[in-house]
């Protein structure tokens, strides 16, 4: 475990809900996965510096696009050389990096037994394709993961738009895209929003301590107004959805 791994083990308790529940979630679907002789292999697509998989017990493959000049750059997405040797400097589990668009994957035909694709999916023109090719690099037997804002509450539209999200899915919009490449597709709701989620966005530094202290506290009541969201469209702030091979 690298040094940044264990501050992010140590403090996990105390991030943001929507970590946390992804975090956990992941965990339990990595149990599911058969295991085998070699440790189970998962795709991060768009994953760069993503917390989400850190620890996990598998093999990681991030897939990114490159960042280019404009929007990307303006708002830190795709990968640079110096993202890359940032990441490989951190993570312990690894395996690869890929620099391309899923939209116009070269991978193999069930090469993954899983893929996690959290906070993208809302940045892709061509939808329908992406899905389409990641259930195909996926193995019989394996799941894909996917977070992305709740279209349903919340809309990217007005002076608050976002200038990088090509749509925020409804549920239903979510549920028929998935059911197109996956057997079994569970999507709902997660994450209270509200001004204990917003606060507790805000990054924690040992030079503002009393809101870091607001942060962490924030976090704390915000997971407890988060239990039992799964199927409240309003005033939630994500949509969680699990595709089966």
């Amino acid at each position: 475990m690298t040094q940044y791994e264990f501050m992010r083990w140590f403090t996990f308790s105390i991030m943001p809900t929507h970590l946390v529940t992804v975090r956990n979630n992941l965990k339990q679907l990595v149990k599911q996965l058969k295991p085998g002789v070699n440790t189970p292999s998962v795709l991060d697509v768009g994953g760069r510096k993503s917390p989400y998989t850190i620890n996990l017990p598998v093999a990681i493959t991030l897939l990114d696009v490159p960042q280019e000049e404009g929007t990307r750059e303006a708002l830190n997405l795709g990968f640079t050389k110096d993202i890359l040797t940032t990441i490989q400097k951190k993570r312990s589990n690894i395996k690869d990096v890929i620099i391309e668009d899923m939209t116009a994957s070269t991978l193999p035909d069930a090469s993954y037994d899983a893929v996690t694709c959290i906070e993208v999916i809302e940045h892709v023109e061509a939808d329908d394709i992406f899905v389409k090719n990641i259930a195909k690099v996926i193995k019989t037997g394996g799941w894909a993961y996917f977070t992305t804002p709740n279209g349903d509450y919340i809309k990217n539209e007005g002076p608050n738009k976002n200038p990088d999200h090509v749509r925020h899915y409804k549920r239903l919009e979510l549920q028929t895209l998935l059911e197109k490449y996956f057997d079994k597709v569970d999507v709902h709701y997660g994450v209270k929003t509200g001004k204990y989620r917003v606060q507790g966005l805000k990054s924690y530094s040992l030079k503002r301590p009393i809101q870091t202290m607001r942060s962490i506290f924030s976090n704390i009541i915000n997971r407890l107004q988060s239990k039992g969201v799964k199927n409240t469209s309003e005033e939630t702030a994500h949509l969680i959805a699990i595709g089966y091979k």
